[in-house]
């Protein structure tokens, strides 16, 4: 029985470290890109920073996902107008938003940890999907917490409210991420 190796043909974890950094700034620069792409909602707009979320795990890898996405964070805490509607600061931590938000390093390094194990378009939406869910839940979490303090409302408003838009980003994170991370037949 013969063995299937991966292929993975956008390898930037093996690249130079200059070469890393610009991928990370560049991911971090599309996600301010993909804020900025809103349909308004209260409290919390339907945006692209997931789709750049999820692409920066699976293409940066784990380590660079995590950081590409804390630059994006840290940027948007010092001042950059890089948060939807150009937001900054850290009210946009605090706020309905923060969990989301703070949730992406996380999301980004699931991804790409789950996708160093595998990479096939099942697993890839796999991946994305957990990867979602995480982002989901510390976003729903926090929004209770700081805005809604009522479960039901939370998760209608928080959670749920976004399963179709997320689902059509997972669709076509993946199908990126499984163009670039190609698997033999």
């Amino acid at each position: 029985m013969q063995r299937t190796t991966t292929v993975r043909l956008f390898t930037i974890e093996n690249q130079n470290v200059v070469t890393q950094a610009l991928w990370a700034t560049a991911f971090a620069i599309l996600t301010g890109i993909g804020a900025q792409i809103e349909i308004p909602h209260h409290p919390v707009p339907y945006t692209l920073q997931t789709f750049f979320v999820l692409l920066a795990g699976a293409v940066l890898g784990k380590r660079n996902g995590a950081i590409s996405m804390a630059m994006y964070l840290t940027a948007g805490i010092m001042g950059a107008p890089i948060f939807s509607n150009f937001g900054f600061g850290i009210a946009k931590i605090i706020g309905p938003t923060g969990g989301y938000l703070m949730s992406f390093p996380i999301a980004a390094f699931v991804v790409g940890y789950l996708l160093q194990q595998r990479s096939n378009i099942v697993w890839s939406f796999v991946s994305m999907f957990i990867g979602l869910f995480v982002i989901f839940s510390l976003g729903t979490l926090h929004l209770n917490l700081v805005y809604f303090h009522n479960w039901s409302e939370s998760i209608a408003s928080g959670f749920l409210i976004f399963s179709w838009w997320d689902g059509v980003k997972l669709i076509a994170a993946a199908a990126i991420a499984n163009q670039l991370n190609k698997v033999p037949s």
